[in-house]
């Protein structure tokens, strides 16, 4: 299979994804979840990518739709990059296993579809309003956060491209 083929393969449907999630479940393996826009991917991305995925054996990102980036108001040109732009060049980040895109304006519905073990988020929030920290918890996993690398962020990014 070629490498493109490969990147294409990480971006599945929420149906695939559990498929893959049971199996690895059966063999014991952990399960970690973190979503997010990862609109112009920067190392600070790529920093909180790859802890995430140290905290357990198989890193499934939930990666919202151009429609739910709308959504979310983050600026009104956001987002630069279209949704499967975004997956493929996330795709191509060996730290990540799968990427499910979901058009709600939280990843809830997919956090109780898919039953991770761990629930993983920037550490500006508090591990208890992390949305799914209910789910996760109550089957027993952990919420955790990580804290950002200093000094990346997208909309900064922007703001010096356009300077």
């Amino acid at each position: 299979m070629s490498f493109h083929q490969q990147l294409k393969n990480k971006i599945v449907s929420k149906e695939t994804a559990l498929q893959s999630i049971n199996l690895l479940k059966q063999k014991g393996k952990k399960i970690v979840f973190t979503n997010g826009c990862f609109d112009i991917l920067h190392p600070g991305h790529v920093d909180y990518l790859s802890q995430a995925r140290d905290l357990g054996d198989f890193l499934i990102l939930g990666l919202n739709t151009d429609n739910s980036v709308k959504r979310l108001n983050k600026a009104p040109n956001r987002p630069i990059n279209k949704e499967l732009e975004r997956g493929m060049v996330l795709a191509a980040l060996g730290c990540i296993d799968a990427i499910v895109l979901f058009d709600e304006e939280t990843p809830y519905d997919l956090i109780n579809y898919l039953q991770p073990n761990v629930l993983v988020k920037g550490n500006d929030y508090k591990a208890e309003e992390i949305v799914g920290y209910d789910i996760v918890t109550a089957n027993g996993g952990k919420v955790i956060t990580i804290p950002f690398l200093e000094g990346f962020s997208t909309t900064n990014l922007i703001k010096r491209i356009i300077s």
